[in-house]
């Protein structure tokens, strides 16, 4: 299956959230393994405990990684605005890549933007998938 040249950007971006999703998954694993933490056991909430702050950085990326999904899939199937979609796909990316260096560094000011970034990203996404239905 070939997929429209139009929304490549927005598969790229797919293709960059898993590995960066994958990166969080092995940097909490490392980090769990580091620390002794025996698994199935919940992580004392510790903003200066890396592995809490590795945790919640992966965690909120799961949270709303399926809505990115959803929407990227909406929007194509849709006939979106290409680059209205492609562009709030790689919004939603850099927010969620910033968020996550930011969880990690502890820069909790600096995070809830960045956090904001990867929202806008994803409200683009919601409009420019319903434009073509208007």
């Amino acid at each position: 299956m070939q997929v429209n040249d139009a929304y490549s950007m927005t598969v790229l971006v797919m293709g960059l959230m898993a590995a960066l999703s994958f990166t969080q998954l092995l940097i909490l694993d490392v980090v769990g393994l580091k620390s002794r933490h025996k698994p199935g056991h919940p992580i004392d909430v510790d903003h200066s405990s890396f592995l809490f702050r590795a945790f919640r950085s992966h965690a909120n990326t799961n949270e709303s990684v399926a809505i990115f999904i959803l929407l990227a899939m909406f929007g194509m199937l849709s006939a979106a605005a290409p680059n209205w979609l492609n562009n709030s796909a790689a919004l939603y990316l850099l927010g969620r890549l910033l968020h996550m260096l930011f969880y990690y560094s502890n820069y909790s000011l600096a995070r809830s933007v960045a956090f904001g970034l990867s929202l806008f990203g994803l409200a683009g996404m919601l409009i420019a998938g319903f434009l073509p239905w208007l």
